[in-house]
């Protein structure tokens, strides 16, 4: 367990694809491509883990996550959309993703949606989540080593370490249910407008 530091720092927790590093021109699938493997590359588990590959942006697409491209471009707003999408991706079906963009996407398409901003303030939380994630982990990590010695006869690093790992998926399932159902409300308010 006094690696779980080193592996936090490993794992780039504060990847992410700044307003500022994208470019104000449209680019194509090879250059967006690029453009996520430089940002977060220290975030793969392994070197042969593609953070973003054509099949994927091409299933976004077709799956309608994201508003249809032009002249085989994506814009400033569709870059945004797959930052997004690169996150959620981790916790939420494709269907939970284009569920949850879906009022997004829309705004954009309308230019009802100053999406810079809103994309900033995702960055200003995912900032913020990362640092109360660092608190949580040293916290966590320390009610684990009290439960191995209180619980268990003489300390034992494996079972430290199979605790951590149970303790850590536990707490990425109750959010992830947590999200699910949030899908779940858009899902529940669109159905309600529908039948108004």
């Amino acid at each position: 367990m006094e690696k779980i530091n080193q592996i936090i720092e490993g794992i780039n927790l504060e990847a992410n694809l700044a307003i500022e590093d994208i470019p104000k021109i449209d680019l194509y699938m090879d250059q967006v491509i690029q453009l996520f493997e430089s940002k977060f590359a220290d975030s793969r588990r392994n070197d042969e883990e593609k953070v973003l590959t054509k099949t994927m942006i091409n299933n976004y697409a077709k799956g309608k996550l994201m508003f249809p491209i032009k002249n085989k471009k994506y814009s400033r707003e569709h870059l945004m959309l797959i930052s997004l999408i690169y996150q959620l991706k981790g916790a939420l079906s494709i269907n939970d993703i284009k569920t949850t963009l879906d009022g997004l996407n829309k705004r954009v398409v309308k230019e009802d949606i100053d999406l810079d901003s809103f994309y900033q303030s995702y960055l200003n939380i995912t900032e913020k989540d990362v640092d109360d994630f660092k608190q949580d982990i040293n916290r966590r990590v320390e009610e684990v080593k009290k439960e191995i010695t209180d619980g268990q006869s003489g300390q034992s690093p494996y079972l430290e370490q199979v605790l951590m790992i149970a303790s850590l998926v536990h707490m990425g399932n109750l959010y992830r249910k947590v999200a699910e159902r949030l899908v779940d409300e858009i899902i529940i308010e669109k159905e309600e407008k529908r039948h108004r």
